[in-house]
């Protein structure tokens, strides 16, 4: 029997909040116990302080975010752009995996714009594929779990990968009951809309995923507001093919059927 434990590993402080949060809402009203961690601590979210002082700001915003969702907070593990595959890393973050003992994953894309957020997506899917080996040591040291994992991948920021090419949900779930938590929850990060006007053009950070979700709601032909996923291959992860939030979130989650059926061909 798999633990109803579910956690959300993105790669800076907000990431989990524009693309995630919702889903995670549900879980935990499905009786899951949820986790909320960022790889980095977004040091260099800011031009007005120094790395230091936007290090302490944004993790204060983070565990402030992590506790409207109502999820346990785990610290990063390292700064922005200095996300990279390394076997020191993957030792980390499998420890994280194997203390949380999750059987619901939520991650980035593959694809998406920044290598952060593609990086942080590597790490999270070989940390979880590394949880039932033994001879793969974590630090620090942690025991392994034989559960079953299912990773969820959600949308690229922009819903488009690095070359622009639109990207589709294999499945959407329905955030419209959870959609003011969910800004709740972003709001927390206070320090971030001045920065994201200044280096990304950014001008409303909430109506920015505000916009995103209600994309998504239409792009479902079904909901208002919505988060999109693609599920990771199950070889390696479980026995057999399962999607649990499909069994979890009942009518709140729709398959894509057209992405399903383009998978075969």
């Amino acid at each position: 029997m798999s633990s109803k434990v579910a956690i959300a590993i993105a790669a800076h402080p907000d990431d989990i909040e524009f693309q995630m949060a919702g889903t995670l809402l549900l879980l935990k009203q499905a009786g899951y116990e949820t986790h909320y961690m960022n790889v980095s601590s977004g040091n260099c979210g800011s031009v007005e302080y120094d790395a230091k002082t936007t290090r302490n700001i944004r993790a204060g915003e983070a565990k402030q975010a992590a506790k409207i969702l109502g999820a346990a907070f785990h610290p990063s593990l390292t700064n922005d752009l200095e996300v990279f595959y390394t076997l020191d890393m993957l030792r980390q973050l499998a420890a994280v995996i194997r203390e949380v003992k999750p059987s619901i994953v939520l991650t980035h894309s593959p694809q998406d714009y920044m290598e952060d957020h593609m990086n942080t997506c590597r790490l999270a899917v070989t940390a979880a594929f590394t949880h039932g080996m033994p001879n793969f040591k974590t630090v620090p040291s942690r025991e392994i779990y034989n559960d079953d994992v299912t990773i969820y991948h959600c949308m690229p920021h922009g819903l488009r990968d690095g070359l622009r090419r639109r990207v589709w949900p294999g499945a959407y779930v329905n955030t419209t009951s959870v959609q003011k938590t969910k800004r709740e929850s972003l709001t927390a990060h206070k320090s971030q809309q001045g920065w994201l006007d200044a280096s990304q053009g950014m001008n409303s950070y909430l109506l920015a995923m505000e916009e995103m979700s209600l994309e998504l709601g239409r792009m479902s032909k079904k909901f208002k507001c919505a988060e999109g996923w693609r599920r990771h291959l199950h070889l390696g992860f479980s026995a057999q093919e399962i999607d649990p939030l499909a069994k979890v979130l009942g009518k709140d989650y729709l398959i894509n059927k057209k992405y399903e059926q383009e998978l075969g061909e």
